[in-house]
Formats: C-alpha cells, sequence, structure tokens
C-alpha cells in the first residue's frame, strides 16, 4: 500500500440514498439519491460556497466516483460554487474512488462484521478486502492530490471509503462519516501521528 502524502485534501460523502435510510450496505449497487440527499448535496455547495473566501485551503479540483449518488453529488456541488463563487472547478471521474465491493453483504442491513473486515480477520464472500482497498484507494487519492497542483482537490466518494482513509490517517476506522458533511484532511505537524479533520459548518 502506497502512504497518503502528506499533503492535505477536502472530502465529501455523497448526499442521503433510500439505503443509507434503511441502513443496508450499498457498496457497488448504484443506488441514487434520495430527495433528502440531493437537498443535503445543495446544502453542502451552499456551505462551501458561503465560506469560499475564508477557507484556509483553496478548492482547485473535484474529483468523483462514478456511481451515480457521488457523481450527482459532485455535479450539483460544483454548480453550486460556479453560480455563487463565478469558480468552474474542473471536474474529473475516477474508478479508484468506487465504493468497496461487500459482495453477498450488499443490500443487507449493516452488520458487526466492519471491525473483523479492517482487522483482516473476516472478509464477506465476493467482497474486496480491506487492505485491498487502502492500496486503491491511497492510490486514487494521492493521483487526486497530485491532479490539484498548487491547490487542492475536493474528493467527492463513499462510506466505506472514508473508513479506508480513517485508517490510513491514523484514526480509527469504523466510524460512520455523515452524508455531505465537507471535511478538510490535514496531515500531522511537527511528529505527530495522525491527521485532522475539520468540517465546514452548513449552518447559514
Amino acid at each position: 500500500m502506497s502512504p497518503l502524502l502528506h499533503r492535505p485534501y477536502w472530502y465529501l460523502r455523497h448526499g442521503q440514498t433510500d439505503w443509507n435510510v434503511s441502513n443496508l450496505s450499498q457498496g457497488r449497487t448504484d443506488i441514487p439519491l434520495n430527495n433528502t440527499g440531493i437537498k443535503q448535496a445543495i446544502t453542502a455547495g451552499n456551505a462551501l460556497a458561503r465560506n469560499w473566501n475564508n477557507l484556509e485551503l483553496s478548492i482547485t479540483q473535484i474529483i468523483s466516483s462514478p456511481l451515480g449518488r457521488a457523481r450527482r453529488t459532485a455535479d450539483i456541488v460544483k454548480s453550486i460554487i460556479h453560480d455563487k463563487v463565478g469558480v468552474q472547478l474542473p471536474l474529473e471521474l475516477d474508478d479508484g474512488l468506487k465504493e468497496v465491493c461487500f459482495g453477498e453483504e450488499e443490500q443487507k442491513p449493516m452488520g458487526p462484521w466492519y471491525d473483523k473486515w479492517i482487522s483482516g480477520e473476516f472478509t464477506p464472500k465476493g467482497a474486496e478486502p480491506f487492505h485491498v482497498l487502502c492500496k486503491r484507494i491511497s492510490d486514487a487519492v494521492n493521483r487526486s492530490i497530485l491532479k490539484a497542483g498548487d491547490g487542492h482537490v475536493l474528493i467527492i466518494a463513499h462510506g466505506g471509503v472514508f473508513r479506508s482513509l480513517r485508517y490510513m490517517m491514523g484514526l480509527k476506522p469504523n466510524v460512520r462519516l455523515a452524508n455531505a458533511q465537507p471535511l478538510c484532511a490535514c496531515p500531522p505537524f511537527q511528529g505527530g501521528k495522525s491527521w485532522s479533520l475539520d468540517p465546514v459548518s452548513l449552518e447559514a
């Protein structure tokens, strides 16, 4: 596994889907945003636009998972930033940012097996092992960071993807990320071991 580059990046999980509401494992199943998810994506875009001039780390590139729920979130955020800030951010898709494949566990209730999956003790039949996911995601995120050049990338992807990122950032991995909450991930300073996560306020 390639270590994450020690450069900041922005992260946004897609908006809500009906399977999120039902607490089902989505994985690669391409479930669309529901009405709440669309509203959440709009709220996230407005929050970034409203705070644009106060963001410590400027966003210069959006790179998204190609799955529909992430792509729709990315399109909404990009459009709002263009309309309200006047900045036309480049948007690219990267297959490497797709959600983890949960194999036979997809469309089933999220179970208590995540910790064993992360530790490598258990992988559902047909699913992607956690260490393989980490390799794929570290490669994709490093590509995304480099594409942003001197600026910073906004990565729009999935909850399972972010579990692998938390693991690689030295944070407790099995923590569920809220839908459509923009976060800035910053590498450790002065010998620290874990990254910091700074959310953007969603309140107007």
